[in-house]
């Protein structure tokens, strides 16, 4: 499957047992994975695949701030807006400059590789309409109108389509009719958080990682030689090979690469009839056999490797865990400070919804790793990933919310889900692993609880199906310093654990 196909609304009753009423529904944070793309690579041009697609028409009437001086001399003025449209440029037979069109001679609208098409915008828009229809319209979590976003955590990887499919579905969920213009007469411009590549933990950062990269290798060739000379690669190679370079077959490690072939089927398949492969490339047999195959080289190490549970998705979360534990403590470790402090604002604003553009590897390492990635399929795009975190209703409503919940709320088979403790930052005990607590520490973090739905599903992690149970989760997750600083260690050591696989989920 490329494209989600979202499940149905909850019914009452299934709404009912999501959220019970004794429980009441303190913080959400969602990762999306962005909207149908471009492949990020050309390929299959033989097949009479054309490198540039018309599907971006967003290209055509860009927007982008510049300063307008108040007089020939001076730098000072007020901002403007420059209306320009981008087309792109490549080289043609005979290495000339030319400007890229699609199948059809199209000009305008030309994506870039791995771009965010026009469908992908339509589906994340359609995600921020679900997300509404239940934290504002079902559950009444989050308000139907606002003032602000500043009781949102909004967050991107500096890759476009994500940071694009984020707006798209922030602007769904409050749409313009829902904004209240401030004193001014304009609504708060939403602030919207970036990283650095070499700080970005949304996805797995094997391009910053020595370890990491030398992690991801091993098990990429492990990979390789369970696959290569099996039957299923055998099937793949009479079904594709023809359309592979000269002296090629298909494999694993083969160029291009078995993930990328299965790249670009799915962003073909997402799209329309100018912009096909071959019939082969969908036989139905033949894309389970590279979904199969990708999931296990791409996300197997989380499954069965701390090392590479703790530098893939141990920073992001890190993070997430700690926006939880600031929640239950009312400390700025939820965000809030971030966003507060950059308006000058000392208010007790909380932080009460996350969203966050991110990636399919995001998701599918953030379930592996929490042993819950319990199958063959890729993630289709505008995939999500809800973790909510529920208070018991005995316990009282955080001192400074803002937001009056108005619905019922709930809870998961959750229980204080990572062992990960946040404190008010003099405290310094928000990271420190759940034995280093001392008991008046853990007292602070009962009767909360987590639950994670994939694609608006319940997921049940291995360790929490134990009555009673919750999962430690300090083993698999570290801080973002010492995220950096394993980054760094081990680079001699075997990249596969040396006896049983160390399971994901306990």
């Amino acid at each position: 499957m490329t494209t989600l196909v979202p499940r149905k609304p909850y019914t009452d009753e299934e709404l009912r047992k999501l959220y019970p009423e004794r429980l009441k529904l303190q913080l959400v944070q969602i990762l999306m994975r962005h909207g149908e793309r471009t492949p990020v690579s050309a390929r299959f041009q033989n097949t009479g695949l054309q490198p540039f697609w018309p599907y971006c028409s967003s290209v055509h009437q860009m927007k982008s701030a510049i300063l307008a001086a108040s007089d020939s001399s001076s730098t000072a003025g007020q901002f403007e807006t420059l209306n320009w449209k981008r087309r792109l440029e490549t080289f043609g037979d005979n290495d000339e400059p030319v400007v890229a069109s699609g199948p059809n001679g199209q000009l305008d609208d030309v994506c870039d590789l791995g771009s965010l098409t026009d469908l992908g915008r339509q589906s994340t828009y359609k995600l921020g309409l679900r997300l509404r229809q239940l934290y504002v319209d079902r559950l009444g979590f989050l308000p139907p109108t606002i003032k602000s976003a500043d009781f949102m955590y909004l967050r991107s990887t500096p890759i476009p389509r994500a940071l694009e499919s984020l707006q798209q579905t922030l602007s769904a969920l409050y749409p313009p009719s829902t904004r209240e213009a401030g004193p001014d007469g304009r609504f708060p411009a939403p602030t919207i958080l970036t990283r650095t590549p070499e700080e970005e933990t949304l996805y797995p950062n094997d391009g910053n990682c020595r370890r990491f990269a030398a992690l991801s290798r091993a098990f990429a060739q492990r990979a390789a030689e369970r696959w290569n000379h099996t039957p299923d690669m055998a099937y793949l190679d009479r079904l594709l090979g023809k359309w592979m370079p000269p002296n090629t077959k298909v494999a694993v490690d083969s160029r291009p690469r078995l993930s990328g072939i299965l790249d670009t089927i799915n962003a073909t398949l997402a799209h329309g009839p100018d912009t096909r492969l071959p019939k082969e490339f969908y036989d139905e047999k033949g894309r389970d056999i590279m979904e199969k195959i990708a999931v296990d080289e791409w996300f197997a190490g989380y499954k069965e490797s701390r090392e590479y549970r703790m530098l893939g998705m141990g920073a992001l979360m890190g993070d997430v865990v700690g926006r939880m534990v600031g929640s239950v403590e009312q400390s700025n470790a939820d965000g809030s400070r971030l966003l507060l402090q950059a308006r000058g604002q000392e208010k007790d604003d909380r932080i009460r919804f996350g969203l966050s553009g991110c990636h399919d590897t995001t998701l599918a390492g953030v379930l592996a790793s929490l042993g819950a990635y319990d199958t063959d399929r890729w993630p289709p795009f505008t995939s999500h990933i809800a973790i909510e975190l529920f208070r018991d209703s005995k316990i009282p409503a955080p001192a400074g919310e803002v937001l009056q919940q108005q619905g019922a709320s709930g809870r998961s088979w959750w229980s204080t889900l990572f062992g990960l403790a946040a404190h008010p930052a003099s405290s310094g005990i928000r990271r420190r692993p759940t034995p280093e607590l001392s008991p008046q520490e853990r007292g602070k973090l009962d009767g909360y609880y987590v639950r994670i739905r994939y694609n608006d599903e319940p997921v049940t992690i291995p360790a929490c199906r134990m009555p009673g149970n919750h999962l430690e989760g300090e083993e698999s997750f570290c801080t973002l310093a010492n995220w950096k600083q394993q980054c760094l260690m081990n680079k001699d050591q075997p990249a596969m654990p040396s006896g049983e696989p160390e399971w994901a989920g306990y």
